[in-house]
C-alpha cells in the first residue's frame, strides 16, 4: 500500500492526536496543525521528516490556505484531510451570547469549509482524495443546553453531504464521522460555557448527570478505526464512532417519520393545485 500524506486539524490532543500517531506509525507522511505548534513538538521528535508540524488556527482563512500550501510543497500531494478542530460550547439558546454564538459557528463550521475549500483544487488535480469531516452523534441528534454545538454540526453534515456528490465525478471521497461520548476532554477543559439563567438549572443538571452515566468511549481504540476508513475501496458518507450512536439515531429517526407521517394530511394540503387555480 502506498503511503499516504495527511491533514490534520485539532492535532495537539485527543482524536486529531490519536490518528496522527496512527497514520505516522505505519509510516504515512502528516501535516499536523494545531493553535500551539510547541504541543507538537512530541510528533516531530519521534517522527521527524514524516511530519510536519504548522501553526494553524482554522478561523483564520489566510492561514488555512498556507498551511494547505505548506504542506503540498512539503509532501507533494494530500491524501487524507481532516477537520477535526472544534469545540462544545455549552449553554440554553437563550443563555448564548452573539459572540459565543458567532465564535462556535466560526470554528466548527467556517472552519472546516476553509481547510475543505484550500485542499480540493490539489485533490481534484490528483484525481484523488479523502476528506474526513469530524462531526458527532449530536449532527444527527439534538438536546437541550448544547443547541449551538448542534448547529454548527448539522450545518457541517449538511454542506459535507452536498460536497460529496459535487466532487465524487473527480474521485474525492467525503466521510462524516460522527463520535459518540469519549474519554477526552471534550466537555472539560476544551469546553465553553455560556453565562447561566436559574431558569435552565433544571435541565442542565439532567443533561449533565445523564453525561456522567453515560460509559465514554476509548479514544485510542478509534486509530485502527480510522486507518480502515481511509483505507476502504468504498469509504461511507456517515460513520459513528462508538456503540450508542446507530441505536440512539434510529430511535431518533423513527420518531421523526413517525410526525411526518401523522401531519401528512396538512403536508399534502400545502401542496396546492396550480392547475385548478389557473
Amino acid at each position: 500500500m502506498t503511503n499516504k500524506v495527511w491533514f490534520i486539524t485539532g492535532t495537539s490532543k485527543g482524536f486529531g492526536r490519536i490518528w496522527a500517531e496512527a497514520a505516522l506509525a505505519r509510516g504515512d507522511q502528516v501535516a499536523a496543525t494545531a493553535r500551539d505548534a510547541g504541543a507538537l513538538k512530541p510528533l516531530v521528535d519521534r517522527y521527524g521528516d514524516q511530519v510536519l508540524a504548522l501553526p494553524l488556527d482554522v478561523d483564520d482563512k489566510a492561514s488555512v490556505d498556507a498551511a494547505v500550501a505548506q504542506t503540498i510543497a512539503r509532501f507533494g500531494r494530500i491524501d487524507v484531510a481532516i477537520n477535526n478542530a472544534g469545540y462544545g460550547q455549552f449553554g440554553a439558546i437563550e443563555e448564548v451570547s452573539e459572540a459565543e454564538a458567532r465564535a462556535q459557528m466560526e470554528t466548527n463550521f467556517f472552519g472546516a469549509l476553509w481547510v475543505t475549500q484550500a485542499v480540493l483544487p490539489q485533490m481534484r488535480a490528483q484525481g484523488s482524495g479523502h476528506i474526513l469531516q469530524v462531526s458527532s452523534i449530536g449532527g444527527v441528534n439534538a438536546f437541550p443546553t448544547i443547541g449551538l454545538y448542534h448547529a454548527s454540526k448539522w450545518a457541517l453534515e449538511g454542506f459535507s453531504q452536498s460536497l460529496a456528490a459535487e466532487v465524487a465525478a473527480f474521485g474525492i471521497k467525503v466521510t462524516i464521522v460522527e463520535p459518540a461520548g469519549y474519554a477526552t476532554d471534550w466537555s472539560g477543559p476544551s469546553a465553553k460555557r455560556a453565562a447561566p439563567i436559574a431558569a435552565y438549572d433544571e435541565i442542565r443538571a439532567a443533561r449533565a448527570a445523564a453525561r456522567a452515566s453515560a460509559k465514554p468511549g476509548d479514544p485510542e481504540a478509534s486509530g485502527v478505526a480510522i486507518l480502515k476508513v481511509v483505507d476502504a475501496e468504498d469509504p461511507p458518507l456517515r460513520i459513528f464512532l462508538g456503540v450508542v450512536g446507530l441505536p440512539m439515531t434510529k430511535a431518533e429517526y423513527a420518531k421523526r417519520i413517525e410526525t411526518w407521517e401523522a401531519w401528512n394530511d396538512v403536508s399534502v394540503e400545502a401542496q396546492g393545485d396550480l392547475a385548478m387555480a389557473g
